[in-house]
């Protein structure tokens, strides 16, 4: 991707979430500041920019070069059994939007056996803790060899939002609180490594304090990265992995990506990830 597209993404997604803040700060001067000089209705100009801004990053095109691209063959980045949701295999852009490099991105849960996993709850319980979901604190492997150019693990794991009154809250006020705070409060405790020839692997909402790597280290194929947490804007324990054509969410487009051995599970689908031939030989030479 050019560095004057790259440039425009990342600008426009700034000035995306100053102007949610400046609807947000009229908002409560109006509320609160006795003699505001507004209307509360001026408030939502800079709303409507902001989504305006929000709606052109979401629908633009990626380059030629990434639109182009062939599906890029990784390994699974878990092992077990696992089904898939918001998957690219099913629609594209598979979360409903081309921003923080999200085209063909996939989000997978932890489902060891039919019914293992808690369902969507219409009332009760509410809220789930994240021990109550198989896939938290499943470890989460390199898809290739790599460099880790980015990584946090500081913030915290919540409680679940698969009820109905959960993801109400999730969609109306919590997304919206994210979406203003930039890309690392949508995508939580991540770690993205550089693959090589332009292609970066981002995987989202780690377990706070799980991560095993740092910015700068050397990674091999199969190498555990840290564990399947809840943080950022997440309903339950599930491992969110893309790829893309940048290491930054705001400006990155997303690259079509295919497991080896597997390819990409639509909606529904189950996979069973196994260990990979040249991991099982390496840990047999090394007994």
């Amino acid at each position: 991707m050019s560095v004057r597209k790259a440039a425009f993404r990342k600008t426009a997604m700034i000035l995306f979430r100053l102007l949610q803040l400046t609807f947000l700060v009229m908002v409560l001067g109006d509320i609160f500041v006795p003699g505001y000089p507004l209307a509360w209705a001026w408030a939502f100009a800079p709303l409507l920019l902001a989504y305006a801004l929000g709606l052109a990053v979401s629908r633009t095109a990626p380059p030629p070069e990434t639109a182009d691209r062939p599906p890029v063959e990784v390994e699974p980045p878990v092992r077990g059994r696992w089904a898939a949701v918001n998957s690219p295999a099913t629609k594209t852009p598979s979360h409903g939007t081309r921003a923080y490099g999200q085209t063909y991105a996939i989000d997978i849960v932890a489902e060891p056996a039919e019914g293992s996993r808690p369902a969507f709850a219409m009332l009760w319980p509410v809220v789930r803790r994240g021990r109550a979901f198989p896939a938290y604190e499943e470890p989460l492997f390199a898809v290739a060899d790599a460099t880790v150019v980015h990584a946090a693990d500081w913030m915290r794991d919540h409680l679940s939002r698969n009820s109905l009154p959960a993801v109400a809250y999730l969609v109306l006020i919590e997304s919206w609180i994210r979406d203003t705070g930039g890309a690392s409060w949508i995508v939580g405790n991540h770690v993205v490594l550089d693959l090589g020839d332009g292609v970066y692997a981002m995987y989202a909402h780690l377990r706070r304090g799980s991560l095993t790597v740092r910015q700068g280290d050397r990674v091999r194929a199969g190498q555990r990265l840290g564990l399947c947490g809840n943080s950022g804007n997440s309903t339950e324990p599930h491992v969110h992995f893309q790829l893309m054509d940048g290491p930054d969410l705001d400006s990155a487009h997303g690259i079509p990506f295919s497991w080896r051995e597997i390819g990409v599970p639509a909606n529904g689908e189950t996979i069973t990830a196994e260990v990979p031939t040249s991991e099982r030989s390496t840990s047999q030479g090394s007994a």
